[in-house]
């Protein structure tokens, strides 16, 4: 169903069981599949692609003439939010990807380059800065800002009105101004691994290569040696990262 005010450019490809409310516009290169919904007053433009049962709610910019953008399956993008809506600083395009099963709430901003794995929470206001890749089931805080090109690893908690301008470990819990690692998420470990002796593991290295200092280079020594694959892949994104 396409509410009459609606505006549709020719080639743009909606499934038979869309629902698009008024004064919507879609532009040509736009595709939404089965089951989507879109309320009053979206804006989609460039190269987009919106996968099964995403939900968009009102007054959403998504794209701008020059963006390729994809958004997962059961995604719902919430009032106000500007999705690759502006072009990358250097004027070239840069393909934005949302996870499926994400969830960003009002206001949000997510600028060119930007990946997100699937689970993802990005409360009000968020900001995404360019190149900015979230892994999954991250969530972050309201009012919170990451810097551009730097990566936030699986199951990290930033707490609200934090400024990020580093890469953030796998299931730690971040806050501050600017943000620094509070400690681990420990309820985000207990809900994807089963084995105790893996989290126990992980803790371990955690109190060593992240202590007063971060040590990058026990960090490279147990990404390689270390027997628990957890604990290894752990250390191997500290040892990589940009943190100082």
């Amino acid at each position: 169903m396409i509410h009459e005010s609606s505006i549709i450019e020719d080639g743009a490809k909606i499934a038979d069981n869309v629902i698009i409310g008024p004064f919507c516009n879609i532009g040509k290169d736009v595709e939404l599949k089965s089951g989507c919904r879109l309320e009053s007053n979206v804006i989609l433009k460039g190269k987009l692609r919106v996968d099964e049962n995403v939900r968009i709610f009102s007054f959403t910019a998504i794209g701008n003439e020059n963006s390729e953008i994809e958004i997962g399956e059961k995604t719902h993008i919430r009032e106000f939010v500007q999705l690759g809506a502006q072009e990358g600083k250097d004027g070239t395009p840069t393909k934005v990807v949302i996870g499926a099963n994400n969830f960003l709430m009002g206001y949000v901003q997510v600028l060119s380059g930007v990946t997100t794995g699937e689970f993802c929470i990005l409360t009000n206001a968020v900001r995404l800065n360019e190149n900015v890749t979230c892994e999954d089931r991250v969530i972050v805080g309201g009012l919170s800002t990451i810097e551009a090109g730097n990566t936030i690893g699986t199951g990290v908690m930033i707490g609200g009105a934090s400024c990020v301008d580093h890469d953030i470990p796998p299931f730690t819990l971040v806050e501050g101004n600017k943000a620094t690692v509070k400690g681990l998420n420990v309820v985000g470990l207990r809900r994807r691994l089963k084995d105790k002796n893996d989290i126990e593991k992980i803790k371990s290295i955690f109190k060593q290569i992240l202590g007063d200092v971060v040590d990058k280079e026990l960090a490279s020594d147990i990404a390689i040696k270390h027997e628990n694959e957890y604990a290894r892949k752990f250390a191997s994104f500290i040892s990589t990262s940009n943190i100082k």
